[in-house]
């Protein structure tokens, strides 16, 4: 938090936007972090929980979005390409791509939640060609689960504990 701080207290949301919008579409960023620290000020009263949560929220659709796009138009030529890099073979690819048909919006909820799979999660919906519709609406809800998880905890659990420590 130390090292986040003092951009959160300069910039407010404008940087938290920014960390989580960058973050979602692949950017290596301690997104979330970066919420956990500015919850925890928002205990202070430095920020409202509630509009952290819509800003993190916004960010992280958008940023999924953006990387969705970036895979869709970009991500399968790639792919083919060098798919071999990660030992992505043709047959790999297609399994990808039917657990995507299959399961890509439980997916896409999911992934929200591990640290990896977060930032790449757009990227790899668009460039197997899941539906637009279904990771849009799977990209709403994870991110609102996430963005409430790790807005309103962090903020519930650090009031608890300062009235505690008074």
């Amino acid at each position: 938090m130390t090292f986040l701080e003092p951009y959160i207290q300069q910039y407010g949301l404008y940087a938290i936007f920014v960390i989580i919008y960058l973050e979602s579409f692949g950017a290596p960023l301690p997104g979330e972090s970066a919420l956990v620290a500015s919850s925890l000020l928002a205990v202070r009263g430095d920020l409202s929980v509630t509009d952290l949560f819509f800003t993190v929220w916004i960010a992280a659709v958008l940023g999924d979005g953006t990387g969705y796009a970036i895979g869709h138009f970009g991500g399968r030529p790639l792919l083919k390409r060098y798919g071999w890099l990660v030992k992505l073979t043709p047959e790999r690819l297609e399994k990808l791509e039917d657990l995507f048909r299959h399961r890509g919006p439980i997916i896409v909820v999911g992934a929200r939640f591990v640290v990896v799979l977060r930032q790449l999660n757009g990227l790899v919906a668009g460039s197997v060609g899941m539906p637009w519709h279904s990771f849009f609406l799977a990209n709403l809800l994870g991110a609102a689960l996430w963005a409430a998880v790790w807005s309103f905890g962090p903020y519930y659990f650090g009031g608890l504990f300062h009235e505690y420590w008074r």
